[in-house]
C-alpha cells in the first residue's frame, strides 16, 4: 500500500526526520483557511498516489489567502496521470539551499534493501539513473545485523558533502532506514530532502508498505485526516464579507445585509468564544478574498472580549496589503476598552447592528 504524502511525512515526522508544517484541505475554503493560519507563503501541493504531480500543474506556490483560494480551487478535481485530486497538502515555503534524494527500497535481485543516495535531489531518479549512473550510491545493509549510524553517516561521506553535513546527513539516512524496517516497507524516500538555513527537511515523502504486513501497523491506517477548523467559513455570491461570533449571529447579519439590498459573499463564523488571533486570521480570509468589497463584522461580546476584538481588527488593518472598507458592530463585554482603542486608531464603530448593515451595503454600493 502506498500513502499519501502528508501521511507518510506523519510517519517520518515520528521517526524523528525534520518535516514542513502543513496540513490538509479538501475545499478551497479551507486552503485559503488553513493559509491564513500559517501566515507565511505556501506551497500546494495535490495529493496523489503518483509521480510527476508539479508537471503536471499540481505543485503551486500561494503569497496570501486569496491565492491559495484560486489555487486549490484549480488544482481540486484535477486528473494526474488518471488519479482525481480529492485533497491537498498546505506546506510552509522552504528557503532551499540545495536538494539531496534519499530512498531505502528492496532489491528483488540481490534479496536485500538497498540504500540509494544521491547529492542531485528534487529530479526523476530513473532518468539520473539512466544519464549519470555515476551520481548514484548505493550501499546493501545486513538485514540480518542491525544498521548502525556510523554506517550511515559513512554514505554521506561518500555523497562529497561538506564535513559539516555529513552528520546531519547521516542521521537522516539512519532514521529513514528505521522507519523502512519498522514498517516493513517497499519503499521509504525522501527526494527531495532539501537543505535550509534551518537544517535538513524532508520536502517530500514517498511510502510503500507491504501488503502482507498492514495487519500489524493499523496506526497508519488509522490515521486522522482534518485538521480541527478555527472558523468556518462559507463562500457566497455577493460581494460583502459577513462576520460574527456564532452561527445565529452570523446568519441574522447577513439578513440584515440582505434587507438592505446588499449580498453576502461569505458566511464566516468565528465562533462564542473569538480570540484576538481567530479575528485576525478571519479578517485575513476575507481581505484577501477578491470579490469581497466590503467587510461587515458584527461582534456581540460574550465570551468574545470587545478589546481583543479591536486589537485584532487594528493589527491586520496596519499589515493587510488589500485596502477594503470594514464596518464594524461591536458591543458587549470591555466594549468602552473596545471603542476607545478603534477611536485611537480611527477605525469608525457602531454599536446597532441594524446601521452597520446598512451602512456597509451604502459603502458597497459607491464602490460599484
Amino acid at each position: 500500500m502506498r500513502f499519501f504524502e502528508n501521511i507518510a511525512k506523519q510517519i517520518f515526522r515520528d521517526g524523528g526526520i525534520p518535516i514542513l508544517e502543513g496540513h490538509v484541505a479538501y475545499s478551497p475554503e479551507e486552503a485559503m483557511s488553513i493559509s491564513s493560519d500559517m501566515g507565511f507563503p505556501v506551497v500546494i501541493k495535490a495529493q496523489v498516489l503518483t509521480g510527476g504531480r508539479g508537471k503536471a500543474g499540481g505543485v503551486k506556490f500561494a503569497k496570501n489567502p486569496g491565492e491559495a483560494f484560486k489555487i486549490a480551487n484549480k488544482i481540486l478535481g484535477m486528473e494526474i496521470k488518471g488519479e482525481t485530486v480529492k485533497h491537498l497538502l498546505i506546506e510552509e515555503k522552504a528557503d532551499i539551499l540545495h536538494e539531496f534524494f534519499v530512498t531505502v527500497s528492496v532489491d528483488r535481485g540481490a534479496r536485500r534493501p538497498v540504500i540509494i543516495v544521491s547529492k542531485e535531489g528534487g529530479v526523476e531518479i530513473e532518468n539520473l539513473a539512466k544519464t549519470n549512473p555515476e551520481k548514484l550510491i548505493k550501499y546493501y545493509p545486513n538485514p540480518l545485523i542491525e544498521f548502525l549510524p556510523y554506517e550511515a553517516r559513512e554514505i554521506a561521506r561518500k555523497m562529497d558533502v561538506p564535513s559539516d553535513l555529513i552528520s546531519p546527513l547521516g542521521d537522516i539516512i539512519w532514521k529513514l532506514y528505521n522507519v523502512f524496517t519498522t514498517y516493513d516497507c517497499d519503499t521509504a524516500e525522501i527526494n527531495p530532502l532539501v537543505l535550509t538555513p534551518n537544517g535538513l527537511i524532508a520536502a517530500d515523502a514517498k511510502l510503500v508498505v507491504e501488503n502482507d504486513s498492514l495487519f500489524r501497523h493499523q496506526d497508519l491506517v488509522e490515521r486522522l485526516r482534518y485538521k480541527q477548523k478555527t472558523v468556518d467559513f462559507v463562500k457566497l455570491d455577493g460581494d460583502i464579507a459577513v462576520i460574527g461570533n456564532g452561527a445565529g449571529l452570523t446568519l441574522t447579519a447577513m439578513d440584515m445585509i440582505k434587507l438592505n439590498g446588499g449580498e453576502p459573499a461569505t458566511f464566516l463564523d468565528i465562533g462564542g468564544g473569538a480570540s484576538e488571533q481567530i479575528i485576525n486570521k478571519a479578517l485575513n480570509i476575507v481581505l484577501n478574498y477578491d470579490p469581497v468589497k466590503v467587510v461587515f463584522l458584527n461582534v456581540l461580546g460574550g465570551i468574545t472580549k470587545a478589546d481583543d476584538v479591536a486589537r485584532g481588527v487594528i493589527n491586520v488593518l496596519n499589515e493587510v496589503e488589500r485596502e477594503v472598507p470594514i464596518v464594524i458592530r461591536l458591543t458587549g463585554t470591555n466594549e468602552e476598552e473596545g471603542h476607545k482603542l478603534l477611536e485611537e486608531a480611527g477605525i469608525p464603530y457602531e454599536t446597532s447592528m441594524e446601521k452597520a448593515a446598512k451602512k456597509a451595503v451604502e459603502l458597497c454600493n459607491e464602490l460599484k
